[in-house]
């Protein structure tokens, strides 16, 4: 996931990420402050830090630091579910003043493990060829994982669907019922009135 987005200073954003259990996600920024001179965004914002907070599915805060103007934040899932990942300046300014519009370019990776070319180029080429396949297994793992939280979800949906599909039913059942009930009650109510009346 690569995007970038606009804030204010010290306005939070957050997204939202679905992350598989015990998967490692990283995720690179860089901030970049508007000028009103230039009219445009400077190449970077230094002196601005930007604090990141990652919250699990159960609410538990997972990753609370204070970065630079441009970083790299990792974490590992513990829970399977959706993770909130919010970006915030640490602006010291007062919020009514801070009007200077950011520029937040974000870069997240899921499950992934970055090959570092250096390294893979200063080895043999047998080592070479034995780093690059753990790092295949590496995905490999990971994708084996998506997928089985994909068919956990697919499962919840499925139990969930019916479920409805069964209480749809029961209300059908229950509308049918309390409809003849009333129908009979009415004939009987009829019945007795047309007799009172010696109408029958």
């Amino acid at each position: 996931l690569a995007l970038y987005f606009h804030s204010g200073e010290r306005e939070e954003k957050c997204i939202i990420e679905d992350i598989p259990t015990d998967t490692l996600v990283i995720g690179n920024y860089k901030v970049q402050r508007w000028d009103i001179h230039k009219q445009d965004f400077l190449e970077s914002a230094p002196g601005l830090g930007m604090f990141v907070t990652v919250t699990t599915p159960s609410a538990e805060v997972l990753l609370s630091k204070l970065y630079g103007p441009q970083g790299t934040f990792s974490f590992t899932s513990s829970l399977s579910g959706e993770h909130i990942i919010c970006l915030q300046s640490n602006s010291t300014r007062f919020v009514a003043f801070a009007g200077s519009k950011l520029r937040i370019h974000l870069d997240i990776r899921v499950g992934e493990h970055f090959l570092d070319e250096s390294v893979v180029q200063a080895k043999d080429k047998v080592n070479e060829v034995n780093f690059r396949l753990e790092h295949l297994i590496e995905q490999i793992h990971h994708i084996s994982k998506e997928q089985n939280y994909e068919r956990e979800r697919e499962e919840k949906f499925r139990k969930t669907s019916e479920e409805t599909n069964s209480n749809i039913l029961w209300w059908a059942i229950v509308q049918t019922l309390i409809l003849i009930f009333i129908g009979i009650w009415q004939i009987k109510s009829l019945r007795d009135f047309f007799i009172s009346k010696k109408l029958v």
